[in-house]
């Protein structure tokens, strides 16, 4: 059932922004006189269809395959067009309310972020931990650099950093340029100091940026507040269970290791997959031990342990308030910090995706479907704001990819709508053609590589690494 969960948390996630999309398309054609004759959701044979009124009788459907959508509209290239509708067809209009046509789309999905980031912050304020580090891995670049526990990062190559998933975004930024990678330091005494991670070979820097490295390849990790290792809940069956283990037991020590929180029990057990380990607990006013032998299961790929049950971690109400800044906006700086939020990661991606082709990122990022319905159904497990997060996400990707120039997407026919403006006649059937070729190669190659990354993440783990 885990897996039909996802799979329906992907398609409700995809289908409304995909809606979103295209009602962007719909809304500015039908504002600027265009005539639609169809607007889908999904493809394939219609499930649901309801025509609207006159004059344009509007075709509204529910198709069959929801992981896509569209809009069209009456055009000349698709056959003869009648004299009385001539001026509302597509190829008719001026260029500029053409381009207009296509922006609506993408604009549609990044004003829908900006709506739900700003509502988000205007219910749960803004609230911001301060990166600081935890153990620092010797023999590491954070090591090396000297980087030490309790530090604060303040800052990346002179930009500052104030919250733990904006310092992921600027070391994956500096790491993936040319330049060094500086950080700006405060000790736990609020002395600051600069370091300058040793990165000098391309090719470490290169493998940095794939899924899951940069922090454990630069020996990195935050610090969290430490709390017992609390058992919330102990899955029936499960190797934990068998093993004698039950919820509300304080996990103290695993062969005979101090258990400071639930991230080391997790990064302990995850590593000794179907290996046996003697699990001493706090129950009551005694102390039990059990022998329990982990599960080896897959994780993204990965073979890890697993003992199946679920633990009590840190959470903000824990940490320190010298690290925590937590503030209200009102609605009208709310939508502000959610446009400002939006711009920001819209251009991180721009960044990012440039030097993905490059060569200065892994390719590894680019994922399918696949990865985007076990995100979904995780993050909708972890409750509403979780879900809605990586709606943002995707709601920006969705809006960033479209305004590509590859010719079958929104940003290649603006190309085609600008160069017709410039030359000031329509440009050569051929010309669109090529274009629609080129650009459907384009887009293979691309899904290609995205399909690949994740049948060798959830399907062949080792496969490419």
């Amino acid at each position: 059932m885990d897996i039909v969960w996802k799979i329906l948390w992907g398609i409700i996630g995809i289908s409304l922004l995909v809606t979103i999309h295209e009602f962007g398309h719909y809304w500015v054609a039908r504002k600027l006189g265009f005539k639609v004759l169809r607007f889908s959701v999904g493809f394939g044979k219609p499930l649901w269809k309801r025509v609207g009124r006159a004059p344009d009788h509007i075709e509204y459907v529910v198709a069959s395959v929801p992981l896509g959508g569209y809009v069209r509209m009456l055009d000349e290239r698709d056959g003869d067009v009648p004299l009385a509708d001539k001026p509302r067809a597509f190829t008719s209009k001026p260029p500029w309310q053409r381009i207009l046509v296509l922006l609506a789309g993408p604009a549609a999905n990044i004003i829908f972020a900006i709506a739900v980031l700003a509502a988000m912050f205007w219910y749960k304020g803004i609230t911001q931990i301060k990166p600081v580090m935890g153990d620092i891995t010797l023999g590491k670049p954070a090591a090396e650099a000297g980087l030490r526990s309790r530090d604060v990062i303040l800052g990346v190559n002179g930009t500052p950093v104030t919250d733990l998933g904006e310092l992921q975004f600027k070391l994956l930024g500096a790491v993936s340029g040319d330049g060094p990678v500086t950080l700006r330091v405060a000790s736990d005494s609020g002395a600051e100091r600069d370091v300058v991670l040793p990165l000098s070979d391309p090719q470490q820097r290169f493998e940095l940026t794939k899924p899951n490295k940069l922090l454990s390849g630069l020996g990195i990790e935050f610090w969290i507040p430490p709390k017992p290792p609390k058992v919330l809940e102990v899955t029936e069956g499960g190797p934990a269970y068998r093993g004698g283990i039950r919820a509300n037991d304080i996990v103290l020590a695993i062969d005979g290791i101090a258990m400071r929180d639930w991230r080391d029990v997790s990064k302990y057990v995850r590593e000794r997959p179907e290996k046996e380990m003697v699990v001493r607990v706090r129950r009551g006013a005694e102390e039990l031990s059990h022998r329990v032998t982990a599960a080896r299961v897959k994780d993204a790929g990965e073979e890890i342990g697993r003992l199946e049950f679920k633990g009590e971690g840190s959470s903000l109400k824990d940490y320190p308030a010298r690290y925590v800044t937590k503030y209200s906006p009102g609605p009208f700086e709310s939508i502000g910090a959610g446009a400002t939020k939006a711009w920001e990661m819209t251009m991180a991606q721009a960044t990012f995706f440039w030097r993905m082709i490059t060569l200065r990122i892994s390719s590894d990022n680019l994922t399918s479907l696949i990865t985007i319905a076990d995100y979904a159904g995780q993050s909708a497990s972890a409750g509403p704001a979780s879900y809605l997060t990586l709606l943002v996400l995707l709601s920006l990707s969705l809006g960033f990819f479209n305004l590509l120039p590859i010719p079958i997407l929104d940003g290649g026919q603006i190309v085609f709508q600008a160069a017709e403006w410039i030359r000031g006649k329509p440009l050569s059937e051929r010309v669109y053609v090529l274009g629609q070729q080129a650009g459907l190669v384009a887009i293979m190659l691309l899904m290609g590589v995205a399909l690949f990354n994740d049948l060798s993440t959830y399907l062949f783990p080792g496969a490419g690494k």
